[in-house]
């Protein structure tokens, strides 16, 4: 049995998700916090964290603050 594709929306939500229990599991509860600490427009992370359209430049930054490579981060993901 073929495995159901993610949509577009469902894929950008996961992406979400995963940023912010990485960012969790690093010790910032507050998306503020980490995104000032790591010089990110914090606006531009909450959108991340929301499911937004992101530039793979912006979420490279994050993954690197997290200390995470693109790979790492997308592994299991369909």
């Amino acid at each position: 049995m073929a495995k159901k594709k993610l949509t577009e929306e469902e894929t950008l939500k996961a992406i979400g998700e995963k940023l912010k229990s990485l960012r969790i599991n690093k010790g910032y509860t507050s998306y503020e916090k980490f995104a000032w600490d790591n010089d990110i427009n914090r606006i531009q992370y909450y959108r991340m964290e929301k499911g937004a359209n992101v530039t793979i430049k912006s979420l490279k930054k994050a993954l690197d603050a997290l200390d995470i490579s693109l790979e790492e981060f997308f592994k299991g993901m369909d």
